[in-house]
């Protein structure tokens, strides 16, 4: 288990908080294998009844960290980020998200899996898969068309821009955008509001609103395909080895 995802129990809500602020939280394999862990763990715990996912106050996820990504079968059958993708994906209780900071590929894909997202206005999105040479994951080439509209979606993947929360909250990608002063407590009010209703009937409810999980499923598996041939690409290759050069 990785010291840089942590998770805690309070008021039938797990918390679950990233602490690799040096590196804006940007995931790791071991820090995926995590993830996978406690996401499994919990679908089964009775006491859990909402997950609460929160990164530091300046960053909430910057997306993968790029040298450990280039040196792991990304997403290859059986490795720590589609096992995640497809813990995430079939996670059946509740989800509650506080973002602050950079969202970034994963950090904004993840969001498209919670019911509620409260996001600051020191918040930015990005999905940049196109621009790195590769194709969208997470299921988003499936969830932001259905989410948003298919042209919304499309600018969103295709021109890869990033965008701020108030965009988010307009497109309908977060609930709500509120003080960075106390973004955790109302995200966390709201997590603990909900984990106070009838479990089963919120699980219950909560199944039946992403009854797609199916074609989720499927979706990530298409994607996971497509990545890794991009990601072996010769194109990709050199935007990744420019990137490299440049933070070295």
């Amino acid at each position: 288990m990785s010291e840089l995802v942590t998770s805690q129990l309070i008021n039938n809500v797990l918390h679950i908080d990233f602490h690799r602020e040096d590196k804006k939280n940007a995931l790791t394999s071991e820090m995926y294998n995590t993830l996978s862990s406690i996401l499994k763990n919990a679908k089964s715990d009775d006491d859990v009844n909402v997950v609460l996912f929160k990164g530091s106050d300046g960053c909430f996820c910057a997306g993968n960290d790029i040298a450990d990504f280039l040196q792991q079968p990304v997403l290859e059958e059986g490795s720590p980020v589609l096992k995640f993708l497809h813990e995430l994906s079939n996670f059946d209780k509740p989800m509650v998200a506080a973002v602050s900071g950079p969202a970034v590929g994963i950090g904004t894909t993840l969001l498209l899996h919670c019911d509620l997202v409260y996001a600051t206005e020191q918040t930015y999105f990005s999905l940049p898969f196109v621009d790195l040479g590769l194709c969208p994951e997470a299921g988003s080439s499936y969830l932001l068309p259905r989410q948003l509209g298919y042209v919304q979606a499309a600018e969103l993947l295709l021109l890869a821009e990033p965008f701020d929360a108030p965009k988010a909250k307009q497109l309908g990608i977060i609930n709500d955008v509120v003080s960075i002063e106390n973004y955790y407590d109302i995200a966390q009010s709201k997590a603990e509001k909900l984990a106070k209703k009838p479990a089963h009937a919120l699980r219950v409810s909560r199944q039946l609103l992403r009854s797609n999980s199916g074609l989720v499923s499927k979706a990530i598996e298409r994607e996971a395909r497509s990545f890794s041939e991009l990601l072996n690409s010769d194109e990709a290759k050199a935007i990744f080895k420019k990137f490299l050069e440049k933070n070295s």
